[in-house]
């Protein structure tokens, strides 16, 4: 009987996963069906036809990704709400990217971040430096994790074979994104969208019930400690005072004092902003989905959706973290490294299994499968984010410099390649995920993103609002910033936190600063290097930053520039390419089909005047919808001042 209902409960969590499966295939496929992915604009930007709602949650749960439900669990579990304030310094940062950059990269006229920066500077080096550091990020900050994390709830839930888990998740995911481009990249986002939210809404509500509610959770958090005489007792486990197993005593806060481990306010505020408006601002994968709104009013609009959506990781992932070191207290707190081992097979900790446990025991048949759907949408939300702009960055940015005279045909077939080559680095790169695995995750993403990004920031900012900069000064920045912090990279690898029964001795600077002030220095002296030589060295042309500044925005009346001539160009090689290929074999056809290139003998493309009044057109506000988008531009960033004060004090 026992092994009946155990089949019984697997399978009917097996079949609502199975389901789950099968309808965003479908939807994937009909998004492909439906929309012309036989023009750059279409495949990479949706053909700038999607609405505020879309982009929104799209925005969100390519963020949210199952990273985010295993690290802001992990780390909740272990230190509280601290995490939290990640979560609502982006809900600021988003209101950034919709009314200050976005109308600047739709101005320029541009598909990716790299190609702004080409074109606001000149030359090619920044371009080609950017485009490659997005894809070095994009691999060990954001498809690493995502793999390790997705597998580990896997592992944890279903006790599916590892590897063969994995590839049938990246599979399932490239197919999508090979196929359909961003649009069905958007339009399955938005059904993991009311997937995710509805799910971990269920896990909290269930989660707070058997805790007693928010007050359930502020009282037995604070006493959430392992048995340690029980664990001794039934093992040969050794236990080291040094072992952190006591909850902190600031738990319930999210900034704390500047010499905080977890996080430093000075630190925070000066240093981790900066990093993070390179995400926000400046990723492809979050300004590829806002560039594909039909216009600034729907592109601003999705930033008040997802800015308002971003305070709910903070109830219904960080504190459900809370909750199972509530309920879990002997495994998500172990010990020491060999207990740690044993509960979860890193020595480094086990905070990471916190929400899988949470899932696992407290959810009831059919809802654990809901729970287990949940997290393959966030991994496969954020692997066809990935996978999406990786590709166009190479395509746009890479391919088509070192191919100039490459047809829009070619470009969409190269980029589809490409997310191929990304599926092989993804699956050959699983071994060393499986290594990488223990310690609070989502302080890894940050660290490393720390110790490469600030510069980034400080070159988007000082070229959206000072004219001045130049080329060699952003450039010389650049450098400088990468390679100070570069070497803090490798210093910190070498230097690696030891386990808490051993003597820590790295060197102070190392274990004594924390890294948000490190991405702090690297910010300042980045934008101080890049104003002193642009000082020092001519101004930028006027064709420079005419189009491609703030305060160019309001000289709309501007010709043409070479680069809507190239995109018009390749629209139309593209157009020409489908139409005149109407024959050919059944192979052919069925690529073309698989593809989403439609033939059309009445499509025109527009030409480079028609792009031009376009991008006019798509930066026209009427007087009513301005006023009510800052109305809520007012109101959103109050609620995150707000939220950030409240649980600070």
């Amino acid at each position: 009987r026992g092994y009946w209902e155990f089949f019984f409960y697997k399978s009917a969590d097996i079949v609502v996963v199975a389901l789950y499966f099968v309808l965003v295939l479908a939807i994937g496929f009909y998004a492909m069906w439906k929309t012309n992915q036989s023009t750059v604009s279409g495949y990479f930007l949706a053909s700038r036809s999607m609405n505020w709602g879309m982009i929104g949650a799209s925005l969100f749960v390519s963020n949210i990704g199952s990273e985010h439900f295993i690290g802001l669990a992990g780390s909740g579990a272990t230190s509280g709400l601290a995490v939290a304030a990640w979560e609502l310094n982006a809900l600021l940062l988003l209101q950034l990217l919709g009314w200050l950059f976005v109308p600047v990269y739709i101005h320029a006229g541009v598909y990716t971040t790299p190609e702004y920066l080409a074109k606001r500077f000149g030359g090619q080096r920044l371009k080609v430096y950017y485009g490659a550091l997005s894809l070095l990020l994009y691999i060990f900050t954001k498809l690493s994790v995502d793999l390790y994390s997705g597998a580990l709830f896997i592992q944890e839930s279903l006790g599916w074979n590892l590897y063969m888990s994995i590839i049938l998740l990246i599979g399932m995911t490239a197919l999508l994104t090979v196929t359909g481009g961003l649009v069905a990249v958007i339009y399955t986002d938005t059904l993991q969208a009311f997937l995710m939210i509805g799910g971990a809404l269920c896990l909290t509500a269930i989660s707070l019930v058997k805790v007693g509610g928010l007050e359930g959770v502020r009282t037995k958090y604070m006493e959430a400690r392992p048995n340690i005489t029980a664990i001794l007792a039934s093992s040969n486990f050794s236990y080291v005072p040094s072992c952190q197993v006591e909850p902190k005593p600031d738990s319930f806060r999210i900034l704390r004092s500047p010499w905080d481990q977890d996080l430093p306010w000075p630190g925070f505020l000066v240093g981790q902003t900066p990093a993070s408006i390179w995400y926000w601002c400046t990723d492809q994968v979050i300004v590829q989905r806002v560039l594909a709104a039909r216009n600034i009013s729907h592109a601003k609009g999705s930033t008040l959706m997802a800015g308002f959506l971003k305070i709910l990781p903070m109830f219904i992932i960080v504190i459900p973290g809370m909750i199972s070191r509530i309920l879990f207290a002997d495994q998500v707190a172990c010990i020491s490294p060999e207990h740690c081992l044993e509960v979860c097979g890193s020595g480094a900790g086990c905070s990471n299994v916190a929400y899988p446990r949470l899932v696992m025991f407290v959810m009831p048949v059919g809802l654990r499968g809901l729970m287990m759907a949940v997290m393959i949408a966030a991994l496969m939300s954020d692997l066809d984010s990935i996978f999406n702009s990786a590709s166009t960055i190479f395509t746009l940015d890479i391919y088509k410099m070192a191919r100039r005279q490459a047809s829009s045909r070619e470009l969409m077939v190269v980029g589809r390649l490409f997310v191929v080559f990304m599926v092989v680095i993804s699956i050959a790169w699983v071994p060393v995920i499986i290594k990488m695995q223990g310690g609070q995750m989502f302080y890894y993403i940050q660290e490393v993103s720390d110790y490469l990004t600030p510069p980034i920031a400080a070159l988007f900012l000082l070229g959206v609002l000072w004219r001045r900069c130049n080329e060699m000064g952003a450039f010389w920045g650049s450098m400088v910033g990468f390679a100070l912090g570069a070497t803090r990279l490798v210093l910190a690898l070498v230097y690696r936190e030891p386990h808490c029964d051993e003597p820590d001795e790295r060197p102070s600077f190392i274990k004594d600063v924390h890294f948000m002030y490190v991405a702090a220095v690297l910010f300042w002296i980045s934008g101080l290097v890049a104003v002193v030589v642009s000082l020092l060295t001519p101004p930028p042309s006027t064709e420079q930053v005419r189009t491609t500044t703030y305060w160019g925005l309001c000289q709309r009346n501007a010709t043409p520039t070479l680069e809507r001539e190239e995109m018009s160009q390749l629209n139309s090689q593209t157009q020409a390419h489908v139409n005149g290929n109407g024959t050919g074999g059944r192979s052919m056809r069925v690529l073309k089909w698989f593809c989403g290139f439609k033939e059309s003998a009445n499509t025109r493309p527009r030409s480079a005047q028609e792009e031009e009044r376009l991008m006019k057109e798509m930066l026209q506000e009427t007087p009513q919808t301005r006023v009510i988008l800052n109305m809520g531009l007012v109101l959103v960033c109050s609620v995150g001042v707000f939220l950030l004060i409240f649980f600070s004090v």
